[in-house]
């Protein structure tokens, strides 16, 4: 009693022979390495993105995350990337810079509310 519309069938060969191969077939990838002068232009251009409410787009076009954006605004306000060559190493920032960044940003946002509250009136 067997089932005319079942078939069996054999195969031989290896099964993953007809996959084509991708970006990530050719074995392991290289990190993608951004001077410090690349990072103030993609700041400065994730402002301007983040003003007209495309910061999301811009970081999708850049392949690009909000959290090295934080990183690099931190490290930019605390003074660190200015003057950098490219390859060089940019060190973890001491206590008081980070002090210093984060006071930095908070001026700037302050200046900020107080232009809109300025125009506002």
């Amino acid at each position: 009693m067997s089932n005319p519309s079942i078939s069996v069938v054999h195969h031989d060969g290896p099964m993953n022979n007809n996959i084509p191969e991708g970006p990530r077939s050719g074995g392991p990838t290289r990190r993608r390495s951004i001077t410090p002068a690349q990072k103030l232009v993609h700041l400065a251009a994730y402002d301007v993105a983040t003003a007209t409410s495309k910061g999301g787009a811009y970081l999708r076009e850049q392949g690009s995350y909000s959290s090295q954006i934080t990183e690099w605004r931190k490290v930019r306000d605390a003074g660190v990337l200015k003057g950098k060559q490219p390859g060089e190493k940019i060190g973890k920032l001491t206590p008081e810079q980070v002090q210093i960044a984060r006071l930095k940003r908070k001026l700037e946002l302050t200046n900020q509310r107080l232009a809109t509250t300025e125009v506002a009136l």
